[in-house]
């Protein structure tokens, strides 16, 4: 594929509203994933979210990649496209010979052939990853490469939001559980 430019302003608006209007995180990724295989003509997309005790990537959401491919063994951020951790985005042309490739046969058997893999972070720190996967050799254009680079800002962020509801929820129902009588307060002055 070479390097023309596949993501219009219609397909950021409708990315945008994708990820503006949910309030849940596993919906919003896997609309965004389904949105960004169909824009791009592409294989497949997967959204990870980076585990900071084993430094896993676990997967959020994907469309177009089998289960046999999403449960090959364990995705190692400093073993599968590392320079993800750097907050670098990474373009793997051709999985066939790139050392930045944890499980290269796999990636051979589910016919993926290029791997673009951005990170998504949030203030500079690595939340995850946006990877996107192609059947055939992939030269993505400059502008569409910018314009993955700010949709996983978006995602970032997102995930950020949706994590603070999620928490201020929580806090709210807590506050607003009805105690036992006998452990409730009681108003003063009785």
């Amino acid at each position: 594929m070479s390097g023309e430019h596949k993501i219009t302003i219609e397909t950021f608006k409708t990315v945008t509203k994708a990820i503006a209007h949910s309030n849940n995180l596993e919906i919003m990724t896997a609309h965004l994933s389904q949105l960004l295989v169909a824009a791009l003509d592409i294989k497949a997309c997967a959204i990870f979210v980076l585990d900071l005790e084993t430094k896993r990537l676990e997967i959020l959401a994907s469309f177009g990649l089998s289960p046999k491919y999403l449960t090959k063994g364990p995705v190692l951020a400093d073993k599968s496209i590392a320079a993800n951790l750097d907050g670098k985005a990474v373009i793997v042309e051709d999985v066939s010979n790139d050392d930045n490739i944890q499980y290269p046969e796999e990636a051979a058997k589910e016919g993926i052939k290029a791997i673009l893999s951005i990170p998504i972070t949030v203030s500079g720190s690595v939340l995850g990853a946006l990877r996107l996967y192609h059947s055939e050799v992939w030269r993505i254009s400059g502008e569409d490469l910018d314009s993955l680079y700010l949709l996983a800002e978006w995602v970032g962020l997102a995930m950020t939001h949706i994590s603070l509801l999620k928490a201020i929820y929580s806090i709210d129902e807590i506050i607003h559980l009805e105690l036992p009588v006998n452990i409730a307060p009681r108003p003063r002055g009785h």
